[in-house]
């Protein structure tokens, strides 16, 4: 009679029994006399411990229905090819009753039978393993190697593709399987990947080559770009070293400077209207997010010891991160900026003393973009301060040309040639004002003053104002407000169908046309006065705020027709100032400016609805201004480099150029 049960060879005199501590420690266990269980090992005694043999061995588990059907399955599928031949004996396994199967049938195009080669050693107490090839993993992986009987190479290249039936048990039954089976079963439960290995930081923090980003060429057009439009609100890199050190291909032996380059490039992308490159969007994306993560993995690996560098690089990550709207990123690498320029000591002038000049000024301006930036932030998120005015005794940066400061000396700069940095001087200026004033209004909103100290606040509030009211009055002739029109007057032609129509289409012009005259946006001077004169409205405007709030304070009223009139003007000098500069070079400022016009423009509006009493004028100025928002709206919608997205993001970015 057929019988499919699972026999078992007859049982042998098994080996006596190791004691509990050789069992544990998975070591031969030598006695004189095996049969003498009293007397104690020679490891035990050796080692000074009791020889003892409570280990009870557990009881056999239930037999795994799994393998009886395979087997089942196969004694079927034997009995079909022999045809005619003898049955095998019972008392037998299928597998080894088998002939020697031919090669047609060791073929992984014939599961059913590749199963069987595979569960074979389990099913016999004989290790047959050696007289039938095991079919290989769908992919060679390190696992393979723990089979003694074949290799990696020699695995023929076609993959197991059995009936579904014949797909390998789930992970409870893995522990039924012998240990050289275990790369079939891998593979097969698992996705058929190789298996990664994280590498150590250190792997990254090597030579690169650009050319292993994109051409030569076209990461020297973009960093052409950087100079000519990104350098003049960003001053935070010496043009002739860093050009020195490109042509001489620094990055090739310098792995930090590789870095640089790569953040460079990547912040430059996200900041210059896509005309400027002959490349699609989603390309100038792909490639922005490239070099930043090529960049980001270096610089992670060289923080000991941190250098100007690292802030450099890790102000642009920010950058990046903020016009592609990654606002957490920002903030966190805004955080590291920060800390790394602490850690040098940056905003304490005596840790300047024995540096060169190159790297004395380029500590100078970074410093002082951060700090622009940390003042940005506070305020138009309402976060605190990370770095406080009274903790820093840096100098601003000396209103040099880059080529005028060498490693050796400082030149003298041509006489009636304004430096590029005095742009950033000036604004730094007015961050320092609002410094000030954000350390006053965050201290009384802990304690509120009363009294004289109230007064004496009020003072110190309106001494601001006229401060930041006068702080741009002896900039530098090319940093001056061409004024149009008187600051109280505004001319039908500030708004209407009209001049919207004309000044969106000239927005459109810029950022699509390659052909677009490209003068205005050229001029380092225009593009900063766009910064300059909307911060200082910006701060102006929150000085204004809080001295009219201790003014309630004081008096318990205040002049409502007197608030409409400040707020009023505070509207016409911003208009002024967005109608005094050409519209390319408000562009250009990109998306820091939108936001910092954005802030003052939904206030102001606010206020207007608010007061009964305003006039007239003043919610036709707010009115203006709102329409001249529209336009700057469209010019942070071009930045995009996402076509998918439609401008917005959480709205807890923050402007990071001053």
């Amino acid at each position: 009679m057929r019988t499919n049960d699972i026999s078992f060879a007859p049982a042998i005199r098994r080996q006596s029994q190791s004691c509990d501590a050789c069992r544990a420690r998975k070591v031969r266990c030598a006695r004189e006399n095996p049969d003498d269980p009293k007397q104690s090992c020679k490891h035990c005694i050796t080692l000074g411990i009791p020889c003892t043999y409570d280990y009870q061995p557990k009881k056999r588990g239930p037999p795994n229905l799994y393998l009886r059907r395979l087997q089942e399955a196969a004694a079927a599928a034997s009995t079909t090819q022999l045809d005619d031949r003898a049955e095998p004996d019972p008392s037998a396994s299928p597998a080894s009753t088998m002939p020697s199967p031919p090669q047609s049938i060791l073929s992984p195009t014939l599961g059913p039978k590749s199963p069987n080669a595979f569960l074979e050693p389990s099913l016999t107490s004989i290790p047959t393993v050696t007289a039938v090839p095991i079919p290989p993993s769908r992919y060679p992986i390190a696992a393979d190697t723990y089979h003694p009987h074949y290799s990696p190479s020699s695995l023929p290249s076609t993959s197991f593709n059995g009936p579904r039936s014949m797909e390998p048990p789930t992970n409870e039954s893995f522990s039924t399987y012998p240990l050289y089976n275990w790369s079939y079963k891998q593979h097969q439960v698992l996705p058929v990947h190789p298996p990664t290995v994280t590498p150590p930081l250190s792997f990254y923090y090597r030579p690169r080559r650009l050319e292993e980003i994109a051409p030569r060429d076209t990461i020297s057009l973009i960093i052409a770009l950087f100079f000519d439009f990104v350098y003049p609100l960003t001053p935070c890199i010496h043009k002739p070293s860093f050009m020195a050190d490109l042509h001489s291909r620094r990055e090739e032996r310098d792995p930090l400077f590789f870095a640089l380059v790569m953040s460079t490039v990547a912040s430059t992308l996200v900041q210059v209207p896509r005309s400027y490159l002959p490349m699609e969007r989603p390309v100038v994306r792909k490639l922005a997010q490239t070099c930043h993560e090529a960049s980001r993995h270096i610089s992670v690996a060289s923080y000991d010891p941190p250098t100007s560098m690292h802030v450099v690089i890790r102000y642009f990550d920010c950058i990046y991160h903020f016009c592609e709207g990654h606002d957490a990123t920002q903030h966190a690498a805004f955080g590291e900026t920060a800390h790394i320029a602490v850690t040098l000591r940056m905003h304490e002038e005596a840790s300047y003393e024995g540096l060169d000049p190159i790297e004395c000024e380029v500590r100078r301006r970074t410093f002082w973009l951060l700090f622009g930036a940390d003042k940005s932030m506070s305020i138009l998120l309402g976060r605190p301060i990370c770095l406080r005015d009274e903790d820093c005794t840096v100098h601003f940066p000396k209103e040099l040309d880059d080529e005028y400061i060498t490693p050796s000396a400082y030149l003298p700069q041509p006489h009636g040639k304004t430096a590029i940095v005095s742009g950033l001087n000036y604004t730094s200026r007015i961050f320092a004002l609002l410094g000030e004033i954000l350390v006053r209004i965050r201290v009384d909103k802990r304690s509120p003053p009363q009294g004289q100290f109230a007064t004496a606040r009020l003072e110190e509030v309106q001494s601001l104002h006229t401060r930041i009211l006068a702080a741009l009055i002896h900039a530098p002739e090319p940093l001056r407000l061409k004024q149009t029109h008187a600051q109280s007057h505004l001319p039908p032609e500030y708004g209407g169908a009209g001049f919207r129509q004309a000044t969106f289409a000239e927005v459109k012009d810029f950022f699509d046309n390659p052909n677009a005259s490209r003068a205005n946006a050229l001029n380092p001077f225009l593009v900063m006065q766009a910064n300059l004169f909307v911060t200082q409205q910006l701060v102006r405007f929150v000085i204004e705020q809080y001295r009219d709030e201790l003014v309630i304070s004081l008096q318990g009223s205040i002049d409502e027709h007197q608030v409409a009139e400040d707020r009023e003007a505070v509207a016409s000098d911003l208009l002024n100032i967005l109608h005094s500069i050409p519209i390319q070079s408000i562009a250009t400022n990109g998306p820091s400016l939108v936001h910092k016009v954005r802030f003052v423009a939904s206030t102001l509006l606010d206020a207007v609805r608010k007061a009964e009493t305003a006039p007239a004028s003043a919610a036709r100025a707010h009115a203006y201004l709102w329409d001249f928002l529209s336009i700057l709206s469209e010019i942070e919608r071009n930045y995009l480099l996402d076509d998918d997205r439609d401008g917005t993001s959480s709205g807890d970015g923050m402007a990071m150029i001053g």
